[in-house]
């Protein structure tokens, strides 16, 4: 059996087994490998631990669950956990919010949201009392904002452009040197919080890598997850997710087309060096 073929029939018995919650120790019985060289290999080849698919398997479950209104005991007995507390725990681990939360989908959250034009094109910006949830580049308008309903089905939307909004837009007018007043607002996990926290530490006019993210949170071994996390990023430009390529230097995929990620890192590298 080929490194491959173990993955491979690894993944497909938590898959299938994921509402007995299989431990470390009876899934690698399942490759011949003892549970430290499954565990290594594993992360290597999927970016995450066996114990962390599980849990993104038992989370997609449950989220399903949920969007069928069916009640946390129930999610949690249906989903192989232990109880309401494990469902809690693996929310806010993994989505940073409570199932009651993600179940609620925004329900009594205002967002103040507005067009705003810019260098790079319109742009959506969105923001609750706290800070800014959402920017994103808007060259469809209509498109765009049904977009960010998705994210938040209940919340009540309201064109109106606050201080928050005011505030995160002077990054598109080439002012950085006072990011400490724009609060955000994002529903995250704590490994995307990491991920996003170094892709703030990126100068302006400079690139990195995926790898080199995950070596700077630690994690070397999980630059798939790390790309996960940056192509998640709810919040366009102001977390710099366009200034990450790959190792081999090609650009890479960007949410809003390579075209768009090539240009803003071109224009930054001009403005660095004055030209």
């Amino acid at each position: 059996m080929t490194n491959y073929e173990r993955i491979e029939k690894a993944i497909g018995y938590i898959n299938t087994h994921f509402k007995d919650q299989p431990d470390l120790d009876e899934v690698a019985r399942q490759v011949y490998l003892s549970p430290f060289h499954f565990q290594r290999l594993f992360k290597e080849w999927a970016g995450v631990t066996p114990k962390k698919f599980l849990q993104y398997t038992s989370l997609a479950y449950a989220k399903q669950l949920l969007q069928q209104k069916h009640s946390l005991a129930d999610v949690s007995f249906e989903a192989g956990l232990s109880g309401t507390s494990r469902l809690h725990d693996l929310f806010i681990s993994i989505e940073g919010m409570t199932p009651g939360e993600y179940k609620n989908e925004g329900e009594n959250l205002r967002i103040n949201y507005s067009f705003a034009e810019t260098f790079v094109g319109d742009v959506l910006i969105a923001s609750t009392d706290k800070g800014i949830c959402h920017i994103s580049f808007a060259k469809n308008q209509d498109e765009e904002l049904i977009t960010l309903r998705g994210r938040y089905p209940r919340a009540l939307f309201v064109q109106r452009t606050d201080l928050h909004q005011q505030n995160a837009l002077q990054v598109f007018k080439n002012d950085w040197k006072d990011l400490e007043k724009i609060k955000l607002h994002l529903k995250a996990s704590p490994f995307q919080i990491k991920v996003w926290e170094a892709l703030l530490k990126i100068p302006f006019g400079s690139i990195s890598t995926y790898a080199t993210i995950a070596q700077d949170i630690q994690l070397p071994n999980a630059p798939r997850a790390v790309g996960t996390a940056v192509a998640n990023n709810p919040v366009a430009f102001l977390i710099p997710c366009h200034r990450v390529i790959k190792s081999t230097g090609l650009i890479g995929e960007y949410h809003w087309g390579s075209t768009k990620k090539s240009a803003l890192i071109g224009w930054e590298a001009s403005q660095s060096f004055g030209e």
